[in-house]
């Protein structure tokens, strides 16, 4: 994931294959959100922005971060879902059955750690969009639109798991962790409105 080209990652992800597929682009879109954002915070330093200097920062610090947990979750993703599939190919049985749920609950770790990841990304959007360079408002929009992206594809890729998850504290631990997806995902949708009401002022 790391050492592909974009063209090589979407002749992947269009190839029949199993993965990369959804959980795998979550991730991607929270890594292009936190890579934009830092690149926004990068140009909100110097003199003209040293009364928010720690604050940016932090947020360049931060996202440096998140982009790099984001592609570890890429990986992760692709990894745990080849478990799934081979899992589905052991001989019918209990041992299959405990297998698959294992697995699915395995699959659906990435993706639900995506959607945490993804609801800092709102909260940073929100930090960096009134203190930051106003000619990369639009990135941070569009940082906003990935974030959101992230978060919706995540949720849809955790809960495609949940029906073969047998364990009920490990479906209501995975739902919980979900629950503010439409929230952030509003929030998302706030933060591209200001810009855009900005651009047209």
């Amino acid at each position: 994931m790391r050492e592909t080209t974009i063209a090589g990652f979407l002749s992947a992800l269009a190839d029949k294959a199993p993965a990369p597929g959804g959980g795998a682009t979550a991730a991607l879109h929270a890594a292009q959100a936190a890579a934009l954002l830092g690149m926004a915070a990068r140009y909100s330093t110097g003199e003209r922005y040293a009364e928010h200097a720690t604050t940016v920062a932090a947020v360049i610090a931060e996202t440096d971060e998140l982009r790099a947990r984001a592609l570890d979750l890429a990986e992760a993703d692709a990894a745990a879902f080849t478990a799934v599939t081979d899992a589905y190919r052991l001989p019918k049985g209990e041992e299959r059955t405990v297998s698959i749920a294992r697995a699915l609950a395995g699959a659906a770790e990435p993706p639900a750690r995506v959607a945490e990841t993804a609801y800092r990304l709102v909260d940073l959007c929100e930090t960096l969009l009134p203190i930051g360079n106003r000619n990369l408002l639009t990135d941070v929009a569009a940082a906003a639109e990935a974030a959101r992206a992230a978060l919706t594809t995540a949720r849809v890729n955790v809960e495609v798991n949940l029906g073969g998850i047998t364990d009920e504290k490990t479906r209501y631990a995975l739902l919980s962790r979900l629950a503010d997806v439409d929230a952030a995902a509003s929030r998302a949708e706030r933060v591209t409105a200001e810009v855009r009401a900005g651009l047209k002022a």
